[in-house]
């Protein structure tokens, strides 16, 4: 069988997850297992898809292999998917599943965000293995991945493949109203957007958005930010906080972003996630370690596109919030009265600045 090992990692072939594959394919020789190290060639690929997509179309299963960052895949990987999308290749007769590793913390939302997107390739996705960075070491987890082997191949042989989730429509996106706003202002509000080129729906909500808030606003599009890369997973900034990378990021994201008042994230949904650029600005976070730098600190979303259907990506919103102890003050969608949400989530966030009864208010939230 020919079998196309999708190597989202940055490392490459160091990458700790693609040791399982390595494993398997030393335990089954009769199979033909080729890797395409995505993660650490992204960039080469957006300017030559074709030798990606000539492996792609060989290949009888595709296997994602990726560590868990952020609780997705790694942006090279989102952008991957995107190449794949973009490629517009046949894949209805093609399986496919995945092995991550991590520590356990929110893999079930990065094995579904893959599954929706097998979903949306036409793709007949397996159930995969989510383990332990340590499992190969231990014959627990060495059983446990040769166990999933064995039912990723029972499975093509049987032609079972998990149920393909309805296709979303076209999302409505209700127009949204700018007002003009002239009143006095102070504070800080800094919203983080990928607002890409003609993206108007997006611009229109922002603007909505800082004339009706009571505090002073600024934008951050991320992309325009010259990021070098992404997250290398090379834990360079585990001691110092200081990134390998020579991109400043690491410094523009504590001076100007996390130390405002409050942080508003600005998105379009794209392949059921804020898209690769927004988790490139988030997988590059971890230039924090495990610090907390943000912890009280309110957040909201604005947020154009299925937002009430993609239940992946709430819980993903959800998490980044509660991780860090910041209080959600609210998403922000243009699925229905565009006007009324984003004026609630600036109603919600003035009163957890002017109240001390907020729930989940951490006393390092500054009062207006």
């Amino acid at each position: 069988m020919e079998i196309l090992v999708i190597n989202g990692s940055p490392k490459g072939k160091y990458s700790v997850t693609l040791q399982t594959t390595n494993y398997l394919q030393i335990l089954y020789p009769e199979h033909n297992f080729q890797v395409l190290n995505v993660g650490q060639t992204i960039k080469a690929l957006e300017k030559d898809f074709s030798g990606a997509a000539a492996a792609i179309e060989k290949a009888e299963l595709l296997v994602f292999s990726y560590p868990v960052y952020t609780f997705v895949a790694p942006c090279q990987l989102h952008r991957f998917i995107e190449l794949m999308k973009e490629a517009k290749l046949n894949l209805s007769e093609k399986f496919a599943t995945q092995i991550t590793t991590s520590k356990h913390f929110y893999d079930i939302t990065a094995h579904r965000y893959i599954q929706d997107n097998c979903g949306d390739l036409g793709l007949k996705y397996i159930r995969g293995l989510s383990a332990d960075m340590e499992d190969l070491t231990s014959k627990k987890g060495q059983q446990e991945a040769r166990d999933f082997w064995n039912y990723v191949m029972w499975c093509m042989a049987q032609g079972i493949s998990e149920p393909v989730t309805e296709a979303l429509p076209e999302p409505a996106r209700c127009p949204v109203t700018v007002p003009a706003s002239s009143a006095e202002k102070s504070g800080d509000v800094v919203i983080v957007a990928d607002l890409r080129e003609g993206d108007t729906q997006l611009a229109a909500m922002i603007d909505r958005f800082r004339a009706q808030l009571s505090r002073k606003t600024r934008v951050v599009n991320i992309r325009e930010y010259p990021f070098r890369g992404g997250c290398l997973g090379c834990f360079n900034c585990a001691v110092s906080g200081k990134c390998i990378y020579k991109d400043g990021f690491d410094e523009y994201l504590r001076n100007e972003i996390q130390r405002a008042d409050s942080i508003v994230y600005a998105f379009t949904i794209s392949d059921h996630s804020m898209g690769a650029r927004f988790k490139m600005y988030d997988d590059r976070q971890f230039c924090n370690g495990h610090r907390t730098v943000t912890i009280g600190m309110p957040v909201g979303y604005l947020i154009s596109g299925n937002y009430s259907r993609e239940m992946n990506l709430q819980t993903i919103v959800e998490a980044r919030a509660q991780v860090v102890s910041n209080f959600l003050a609210g998403v922000a969608t243009d699925e229905h009265n565009t006007d009324a949400a984003i004026d609630t989530l600036c109603a919600t966030l003035t009163y957890v600045w002017t109240t001390d009864t907020c729930p989940l208010r951490i006393s390092t939230v500054s009062a207006a």
